[in-house]
């Protein structure tokens, strides 16, 4: 069973940074990246990568999160600057084997159990 965990989550002040960190049990990954939820709402996409380094973000975050695969094509980083109190949701990371896909179709197959942001105003 694929595993993904997840690490680097706390609590910072608005305009702060955090660096969240994903690494797999397997490296078969063609695509690896993150959603998020917030309390009360859905779940969405906030960047994805592909296997040849090509990044994916969603709106509210492009220009200040940067989404990056190490070497090992096992692992996913996301660094997140410039926070807001929007940021705010437990954060996932995902991945899937399948690809290309479009970035608004994309679902993943695996999923980690989450890391909490935290941003005060």
């Amino acid at each position: 069973q694929v595993q993904l965990v997840e690490s680097g989550g706390g609590s910072v002040q608005s305009g702060g940074s955090l660096r969240l960190s994903c690494v797999a049990s397997e490296k078969n990954f063609y695509y690896m990246g993150w959603f998020r939820q917030a309390p009360g709402q859905e779940r969405e996409g906030v960047a994805r990568i592909s296997r040849g380094g090509a990044p994916a973000y969603a709106h509210p975050v492009d220009g200040r999160f940067i989404i990056s695969r190490g070497g090992s094509q096992n692992t996913v980083y996301l660094q997140m600057n410039n926070l807001k109190p929007e940021d705010t949701a437990m954060y996932y990371c995902a991945a899937s084997v399948d690809g290309p896909i479009a970035w608004g179709a994309w679902s993943p197959d695996s999923w980690g159990q989450g890391t909490q942001v935290t941003v005060s105003s």
